[in-house]
């Protein structure tokens, strides 16, 4: 229990640090984004553009949401984040599937675009964490 209590008074004495890779997480997705939207433009016009940028954005938006309730629910108790998590995830795929679905249906050309976008934002977004936790978080705690 001693550890848990050190562990509580560490992280009230740092209350950003569940949040504080947030900005170049997002910086690096807007710039995907775009470049998606590019990319989706050339290949698909504009249909192509608006699914491959909401692809990007749906990836943002999601890993957003889950990185926010999780360090929500670490602060409140570490035993939450389990099921938080696991709740958070198929509540996420299932509106997700339920909407690409839906969309499907209709035949939209920007279907491909877009799956494709959320492809992208997976990797980049996954990239930059890593890249992250690799080098600016390693020297906050090594230092």
């Amino acid at each position: 229990m001693a550890e848990s209590g050190a562990r509580a008074a560490e992280a009230v004495a740092d209350r950003g640090w569940r949040l504080r890779h947030l900005p170049v997480l997002l910086a690096a997705v807007a710039v995907l984004a775009a470049l998606a939207a590019v990319a989706g433009g050339v290949w698909r016009g504009a249909d192509g553009a608006l699914g491959a940028a909401a692809g990007v954005a749906v990836t943002a938006a999601s890993y957003t949401l889950t990185t926010v309730v999780l360090a929500w629910a670490d602060a409140r108790d570490p035993q939450l984040v389990l099921p938080f998590g696991l709740g958070l995830y198929v509540a996420k795929m299932t509106a997700l599937g339920g909407v690409m679905v839906l969309v499907a249906s209709t035949g939209w050309p920007g279907l491909i675009p877009f799956c494709l976008g959320v492809a992208a934002g997976v990797v980049v977004w996954t990239g930059v964490h890593i890249w992250w936790l690799a080098t600016v978080h390693a020297r906050r705690v090594r230092g």
